[in-house]
């Protein structure tokens, strides 16, 4: 009978020492993906008649943003990790940019510049093929929150562009 007890106990001890090893292995998280968006929103109608104009004065000069339909509007978070980049894109209407923590760096294709914006601040996406990229260029997530102005019904709230000169 001991001989009996002393098997049972050994497969317990494999079992066991199996089920510890196996286990936390299977419960490792996978890496968070390099950008990560969470809609925070629907898109959504104005049912109101609503127009919208953005005077955006930099070290550039000026640009201008006339809206006479933004129609829908969507809100999304994103989570853009350590060195993280968007591909090149513009948007179909203006973006407003609010940066909650991290710093994001923004690239227009028009200019090559680069403006880093950190938790706090807030810039102005003109949109409507002004082409840019933007990227994490610190050590922690960056966390943001963007409000699409003339989002599409549905599909992709970005539309891929070449790099121009950059």
């Amino acid at each position: 009978m001991s001989r009996k007890r002393g098997a049972v106990a050994a497969a317990l001890v494999a079992v066991f020492a199996i089920g510890f090893n196996v286990v936390p292995s299977a419960a490792k998280e996978s890496p968070p993906p390099p950008i990560a968006a969470e809609p925070l929103t629907p898109r959504s109608v104005f049912v109101d008649d609503v127009r919208l104009k953005i005077r955006i004065k930099h070290d550039r000069g000026r640009t201008r943003v006339n809206v006479d339909d933004p129609s829908r509007t969507v809100v999304v978070r994103f989570t853009v990790q350590p060195g993280a980049q968007f591909p090149w894109h513009t948007h179909s209407g203006p973006v407003v940019v609010n940066i909650v923590s991290g710093s994001l760096t923004y690239v227009p294709a028009e200019a090559c510049t680069e403006q880093t914006y950190t938790a706090g601040q807030a810039f102005v996406d003109p949109g409507q093929g002004h082409v840019h990229s933007a990227y994490n260029p610190g050590a922690e997530p960056t966390v943001f929150v963007a409000t699409f102005f003339d989002a599409p019904a549905e599909g992709p709230l970005v539309i891929p562009a070449e790099p121009g000169n950059c």
